[in-house]
């Protein structure tokens, strides 16, 4: 059994612009909240999220790679005990082009059921595309979004 999140978005920009913002440890700093990643981009790289203090937030492997269209990672949560145990996820980003603009497509899996990791990426991503999405449009990101109790 396993649980899934996808999330979709329209983003007035370049199938070449997008990439570079989802891969470009720079640019998704301003919409990441300060986060940033490391990784070199090929087959078999390994892939690592840090917080502003170093400490590590996700990471995994590049399954998949074939720019500006498809980016599939392993993805493997590693700061919260429980998502942690979960093991690894899989995390697919799908970019497509239409007229004037890019359909980004975000899915996330596990093969848990009702994970609980899936729960808290299914918070998370709205809020991170959301940010990209105003950065590529306007050039500014959202401030970061507090936590709703």
């Amino acid at each position: 059994m396993s649980d899934k999140f996808v999330y979709v978005t329209y983003i007035r920009t370049t199938p070449e612009k997008l990439w570079e913002a989802l891969t470009t440890p720079e640019f998704q700093k301003q919409y990441w909240f300060g986060i940033e990643q490391e990784c070199d981009w090929t087959v078999g790289a390994s892939w690592t999220m840090r917080f502003t203090d170093g400490r590590v937030a996700d990471a995994g492997e590049v399954l998949e790679i074939d720019p500006p269209k498809r980016l599939v990672l392993k993805w493997q949560h590693e700061w919260r005990p429980e998502l942690k145990a979960e093991g690894p996820a899989r995390c697919v980003y799908e970019l497509e082009p239409m007229d004037g603009f890019v359909k980004l497509t975000i899915t996330h899996t596990i093969d848990q059921a009702q994970s609980k990791l899936i729960e808290a990426v299914s918070g998370g991503w709205p809020k991170i595309l959301s940010s990209l999405k105003s950065l590529l449009e306007t050039g500014t990101a959202l401030p970061e979004i507090p936590k709703t109790p």
